[in-house]
C-alpha cells in the first residue's frame, strides 16, 4: 500500500463519492438505506476533515507557502461541511429536508474534492518530493488511527474550529 499523502487522500475520496453515488441512485422510497449511506458518509467525512485539519493542511501550509490561501480555503470548505454534518446528525432520515441537506454537502464536498485534485494537489506534488509525500502520508495513516468518527465526539468539531480561527 502507497504511503503518498496525495494517493492516501484521493482514496478517501474515491470511498466517500462512491457512496455519493449510492446516495443519489437510492430513490425517493429509500429511507433506511439513505440513512445508512447517511452514516457511513458522516464517519468518513470526519476522520478525512480530521487528518486534513490536523497533519495535512498544517504541513503543507510549513513547507508551500505558496499554497496559503488555498489551504485558507480549504479549512472554510470544511467548516461548511462539518456545519451541514452537524445538521444532518440531528436528523433522522425520513425528516423533510434530510434529502435535500444531504444533497447540498454532497454538492459542497464534491466541489472541494475537485479543487483539491485538479487544483493543489498538482502544486504539492510538485513542491514536495516523493520522500516527504510519503512521511506525509505516514503521518496522516498515524492520525487516522486516532481520528475521530462522528462528529458528536466534541474534539471532531473542537479541532475543526480552532484549526480555523488560528
Amino acid at each position: 500500500m502507497s504511503t503518498d499523502a496525495i494517493v492516501l487522500l484521493k482514496n478517501d475520496h474515491k470511498e466517500v463519492k462512491k457512496l455519493f453515488r449510492e446516495f443519489q441512485k437510492a430513490g425517493d422510497n429509500a429511507t433506511a438505506t439513505k440513512g445508512d449511506l447517511v452514516k457511513r458518509i458522516i464517519e468518513l467525512l470526519t476522520v478525512h476533515t480530521y487528518i486534513e485539519n490536523e497533519v495535512m493542511y498544517p504541513e503543507v501550509r510549513k513547507l508551500v507557502p505558496d499554497l496559503e490561501d488555498d489551504i485558507l480555503e480549504s479549512y472554510e470548505e470544511h467548516h461548511v461541511a462539518d456545519v451541514l454534518v452537524m445538521e444532518l446528525v440531528a436528523l433522522k432520515p425520513d425528516a423533510e429536508r434530510f434529502d435535500a441537506k444531504t444533497t447540498v454537502l454532497i454538492e459542497n464536498v464534491t466541489h472541494h474534492i475537485e479543487e483539491e485534485e485538479e487544483e493543489w494537489f498538482p502544486k504539492v506534488r510538485e513542491a514536495l518530493g516523493r520522500k516527504q509525500l510519503a512521511e506525509l502520508g505516514e503521518k496522516l495513516l498515524a492520525a487516522k488511527k486516532k481520528a475521530p468518527r462522528s462528529p458528536a465526539q466534541p474534539s471532531a468539531l473542537k479541532k475543526t474550529v480552532d484549526a480555523i480561527v488560528k
